[in-house]
């Protein structure tokens, strides 16, 4: 079984491009969606979070997102000492799923494996980009948020073309180039 990071900047659409993978049939492994899971149900995460950011981080046993949001973009330190509480978690959270799954290829989505080192944790990495302009529409549709919000949070992660040369493969989202094509090639690249 070959365990592949798949990756993308906020807006590259890497959660579609795994959503198309999981119903062509390969596990996917969503860190995101897992991580806010973990962030509410594991108490070493919690009690870690509470220590360093005080009892107001969780409001009546829930994770207070608009505070921990708010201190994560406002401090790079913060950001930095949260990510190293939460991604450890989730990583051990990854290695016991993918050693429950049967098939040739497992798929990790994930925002950051380049900026956090986990890439050098799988078989090969697929990084899924975006024209800059299209992300931020994407992320401004989809948060309902503004355009200097989007590229503050751009901000905080790697940009293409530092992840483009770490890549084994890369995925043009750019709404012209056929995404599915690129998928189904990607695939039978990996399984060869």
């Amino acid at each position: 079984m070959q365990v592949i990071g798949l990756t993308g900047g906020i807006g590259s659409g890497k959660s579609l491009v795994a959503k198309v993978l999981e119903a062509m049939g390969y596990p996917v492994y969503f860190s995101d969606e897992r991580s806010r899971e973990l962030v509410e149900s594991d108490p070493t995460i919690k009690s870690e979070l509470i220590k360093l950011l005080g009892k107001e981080v969780y409001t009546a046993g829930k994770l207070n997102r608009s505070f921990l949001a708010e201190k994560l973009f406002s401090n790079d330190e913060i950001r930095l000492k949260v990510n190293g509480i939460i991604h450890p978690r989730v990583r051990s959270s990854f290695a016991l799923w993918a050693s429950e799954q049967r098939g040739e290829l497992v798929f990790n989505e994930a925002a950051i494996l380049f900026e956090t080192g986990a890439d050098k944790n799988f078989d090969a990495m697929v990084l899924v980009t975006a024209p800059e302009l299209s992300k931020i529409q994407r992320v401004m549709k989809r948060d309902k948020c503004s355009e200097e919000n989007v590229r503050e949070r751009m901000a905080k992660q790697w940009n293409d073309d530092q992840k483009i040369p770490l890549a084994q493969h890369v995925l043009i989202n750019d709404d012209r180039t056929p995404l599915l094509a690129q998928i189904e090639a990607l695939v039978k690249d990996l399984l060869m």
